[in-house]
């Protein structure tokens, strides 16, 4: 007698890979490979493995998708592939020590303001040294030159030369001028890049100049305190019709630095990395030591003291404080 042979398959769910475009904390917007845009959320497990972060997955992150999708057509992410990279800041979630701003960023353009609103050098400062520690290479963008004076510009001059000097590239631009601007095009072509700064410094303005199919609320500056009303919400990374994607991140008023040892705090201050090797002890902290080359270079002026007084703040701060003096920075 013969018996039909029956065949037992198990379907499990398979995984699939995406891009994270758009997080709100809650939804995540992923672009799969075939291009199309699926709204997801997180599995509780990754919540659970994010607590020292306001959010553990990020725009530019690489996730695993779960093919299931529920009658909403929604998938869930199960997972994340390792970061290249990413850059932080301090949060001021007192539940949260930090927020991750972005991730896999290829370069990043810090757009700077002398006046409304202004950015103080120590906010520059501070950004720079957290884009070092992750190996973020940096461009400073220093935008509305069309409503400077010529002692504003000499300024920007003035600053322009001394990151250079230290091997940060910068330029002056005038985000609302398409032309002007057109040298980022083909430098941002094919890379994933991050554009940050203050609240109305002009990140949607620049965006939209960079690719004219793209439309980003853009808001006006508040003329009580000069400073930037909040028009992106959430980091967003839109992709670009010439190649690459660009992401833009909510305006960010302070920069807290996290997760930096103060024993190696100098050796993200490329000027600073270059003469450590001369001081007298090994372990020179740069403040009290005797026959220290980085002290040294700053009496010389070798070293702008400005960027010194940075580097002492960072080293006597209390990074559990998160109402330390952020105002400035």
């Amino acid at each position: 007698m013969l018996f039909n042979r029956i065949e037992l398959r198990i379907f499990t769910p398979m995984s699939i890979k995406g891009k994270v475009l758009k997080s709100t904390g809650t939804w995540y917007n992923v672009e799969l490979e075939d291009e199309t845009i699926v709204k997801c959320r997180i599995r509780g497990r990754l919540r659970l493995e994010g607590l020292t972060t306001t959010n553990p997955i990020t725009v530019g992150d690489i996730v695993i998708l779960n093919d299931t999708v529920d009658e909403e057509g929604n998938r869930l992410i199960e997972d994340f592939e390792k970061r290249h990279n990413y850059i932080v800041r301090k949060s001021t979630n007192l539940s949260k020590q930090q927020q991750i701003l972005a991730a896999n960023i290829d370069r990043a353009y810090l757009i700077v303001t002398i006046h409304s609103p202004v950015t103080h050098i120590a906010f520059i400062d501070r950004f720079l040294v957290s884009a070092e520690s992750f190996r973020i290479p940096t461009t400073l963008l220093f935008n509305k030159i069309d409503t400077y004076s010529e002692d504003d510009l000499d300024y920007v001059d003035a600053l322009l030369d001394m990151y250079a000097r230290i091997g940060y590239p910068g330029y002056k631009i005038s985000a609302t001028n398409a032309d002007d601007v057109a040298f980022l095009r083909d430098e941002i072509k094919g890379k994933q890049v991050m554009i940050s700064g203050h609240s109305g410094v002009g990140k949607s303005t620049l965006v939209n100049s960079l690719d004219s199919t793209l439309d980003l609320r853009t808001g006006a500056i508040s003329d009580a305190h000069k400073q930037g009303k909040h028009t992106t919400t959430f980091a967003e990374m839109h992709k670009l019709t010439s190649g690459g994607y660009i992401i833009d991140t909510p305006g960010i008023r302070a920069f807290g630095i996290v997760d930096l040892d103060k024993a190696v705090l100098s050796h993200y201050f490329p000027e600073m990395r270059a003469l450590m090797s001369e001081c007298k002890f090994n372990n020179c902290q740069h403040i009290n030591e005797p026959k220290c080359a980085i002290k040294q270079a700053v009496e010389n002026g070798d070293i702008d003291e400005s960027r010194y007084t940075t580097y002492l703040q960072l080293m006597t701060e209390d990074e559990n404080d998160i109402h330390r003096k952020n105002d400035f920075a």
